[in-house]
């Protein structure tokens, strides 16, 4: 029978309806939905957004479980808010991860199901790093996992997803040398040295940013995010491309094979790995790997670890980290051609032609559309204001979108994709009157991000070494926020990279606490949430590159790249210390130095005004 039903005009209680129809034709109990795609991706392409697509909830991060009579959505601290809101009315109940109570998934599962019941989940969209605890935990208890059925993988919401959007096969474009500093066949015999060194055959990379990273390709299968979908097969004396050839043309095609990489197509990967050599040893990254590609590997003898081109693409080549600095100047000019129009527009007060959330977001992406060599935004810009800026990842859209005014907080988190490199940055813009408590609560997330981008540290550390200096100004009166304060950032890649990161707590999720290296790029934004009135944010990216050596070790420091200035109408000048007010006044003189030259006359006035010593 056709199992499909017309999804487009169904509410999320009738998809429900129609899921938990067919789990019970299937005899699964608890059907698993997380966020990823086929390769543990962050952001994934429309044709993944099951989880979205079953529990009207939007966020990036988040795994629902439906049950016979149940259901329930787990999300992290940087959704919270959002989640209460889309969930309302749908008999969904949000689990708030991390927060005292709340059990993990596998926790929860292993209580709520009996011995006998099922557990399914599509294989293919489940890595199996986070399958692996699941699987065990249930294991013991007699609950069975299925993750396929007879007739292919087990995607119980594609049979009720009947309007389910294609996956992206968009052109694959070839990146030069000139922008990438090394090229794939100097790549790929670095990776091939790793391999060697733990005497592996075979490896496997299926995250899609370590294989666009490693081939010099780019593509635009995920929106913002430049990759395209793809596996990929290392082989001593050879490499196999799986993917979608219909978006490659012949060009690129021939310089792959000249490099020794032969291009087959993207479904086609399951058979080859049956056919790897029985106890040939695979080296595989559980994080990326799905659960569907590691069975079909089982009879291999499998080297989990973590792809080697993690740590390669993390740190930046003298050619990546030149590139960026370039494209944060362009991407400093346009945001503060962009803060400027901004205020121009507030101070005039025009109730018949507001400047809303959805048009702030429009104007800054022309300003950067007119600067060479960009390409697109990084991410779905966060533009907050006044209480929606309390929303960590809110997203304006037109029945949430409000109006300006000149009193206030904008929270405005965005970033740009150029040609060369991938910006993210976050400037809480005021716009005109301000509270006490706001400039309070900004002059303390803005010390944090000053101590933390004059870092000097000793070579070994690593970034939850690091947290308690954007932190402790928020610690210090009893506040937080409930995010990491810094996440790598790729050239012309994903904007949140790993491995390295600003967090003091430990994530199962997190590849390592990461050594900070010369040529890696982080965020350094603290932030703080008063639900219901503001929010604050303030982010650079920092370059983290050599300091002096002596009779200690090697010490380091962050170089930082992006070139907008803060707000200085909004801070409390008592509240700075001599050395965050030099550490300010510094960085302020190298903005101005450095963004002037390519504004115009007023816009120069204004970024004068604007980086005025404290």
């Amino acid at each position: 029978m056709d199992r499909k039903r017309d999804g487009k005009n169904m509410s999320i209680t009738q998809r429900l309806d129609a899921l938990r129809a067919l789990m019970r034709e299937n005899g699964i109990d608890a059907y698993m939905i997380p966020s990823d795609d086929f390769h543990g991706s962050e952001y994934v392409g429309d044709y993944f957004k099951c989880r979205e697509f079953v529990t009207g909830f939007t966020g990036s991060a988040g795994t629902a479980l439906i049950l016979s009579d149940e259901a329930y959505l787990w999300t992290d601290g940087r959704y919270f808010l959002q989640a209460e809101d889309q969930l309302q009315g749908t008999g969904i109940t949000l689990m708030k991860i991390g927060q005292e109570g709340v059990p993990t998934v596998e926790e929860f599962l292993e209580k709520k199901l009996d011995a006998g019941q099922t557990l399914g989940f599509d294989g293919r969209c489940v890595t199996y790093a986070a399958a692996e605890p699941i699987l065990k935990r249930l294991g013991k208890n007699d609950i069975s996992c299925v993750v396929s059925g007879d007739e292919g993988p087990l995607d119980l919401v594609g049979d009720v997803w009947k309007d389910r959007p294609a996956m992206s096969c968009e052109s694959v474009w070839e990146l030069d040398i000139s922008y990438t500093g090394l090229s794939r066949a100097e790549k790929l015999a670095k990776v091939r040295e790793e391999m060697k060194k733990k005497n592996c055959g075979y490896h496997i990379v299926s995250s899609l940013d370590d294989i666009a990273w490693l081939l010099n390709l780019r593509g635009r299968d995920i929106i913002y995010n430049p990759v395209f979908m793809s596996y990929f097969m290392i082989l001593p004396d050879r490499a196999v491309l799986f993917a979608q050839k219909r978006a490659f043309g012949r060009d690129i095609e021939e310089s792959l094979l000249d490099d020794g990489v032969e291009l087959h197509e993207y479904d086609e990967v399951i058979s080859f790995a049956s056919q790897v050599p029985e106890k040939a040893r695979v080296m595989l990254d559980p994080a990326s790997v799905n659960v569907t590609l590691w069975r079909a590997l089982g009879h291999t003898e499998i080297i989990s670890g973590h792809n080697p081109a993690i740590l390669m693409k993390a740190v930046k080549n003298r050619t990546e980290m030149e590139h960026m600095r370039q494209a944060h100047i362009q991407d400093g000019v346009a945001v503060c051609r962009f803060i400027y129009w901004l205020k121009k527009k507030l101070a005039d007060d025009n109730p018949d032609n507001p400047v809303t959330e959805l048009s702030a977001v429009q104007k800054l992406l022309e300003f950067r559309q007119e600067r060479e060599h960009f390409l697109e935004a990084s991410f779905e810009t966060i533009a907050g204001y006044g209480s929606h800026g309390a929303i960590v990842h809110y997203e304006p859209t037109p029945e949430s979108d409000i109006p300006l005014k000149p009193e206030g907080f904008l929270l405005l988190d965005s970033g740009g994709q150029y040609m060369e490199g991938t910006t993210d940055i976050t400037r809480t813009i005021a716009c005109g009157r301000l509270t006490d408590e706001e400039k309070e609560y900004y002059t303390r997330v803005l010390r944090g991000n000053l101590n933390l981008g004059a870092a000097r540290f000793l070579y070994g550390c690593t970034g939850m070494s690091l947290d308690y200096l954007a932190r402790q100004p928020l610690w210090e009166i009893g506040a937080d926020y409930n995010h990491g304060t810094g996440h790598g950032v790729g050239f012309l890649l994903n904007v949140h990279e790993g491995p390295n990161s600003i967090n003091y707590k430990n994530s199962p999720n997190r590849p390592l606490p990461c050594v900070m290296e010369e040529g890696m790029i982080t965020s350094n934004e603290p932030g703080f949430y008063l639900e219901g009135k503001f929010g604050v944010r303030c982010e650079n990216l920092m370059l983290c590159v050599k300091d002096e050596k002596n009779e200690y070790g090697q010490f380091m420091h962050f170089e930082t790249l992006t070139m907008v200035p803060w707000e200085i109408d909004a801070i409390v000048p008592e509240l700075l210390s001599g050395r965050e007010k030099s550490i300010l006044n510094e960085y302020h003189a190298k903005v101005y130095e450095t963004i002037s030259p390519y504004l115009g006359d007023e816009e120069k006035a204004w970024l004068r005004e604007a980086t005025r010593a404290v």
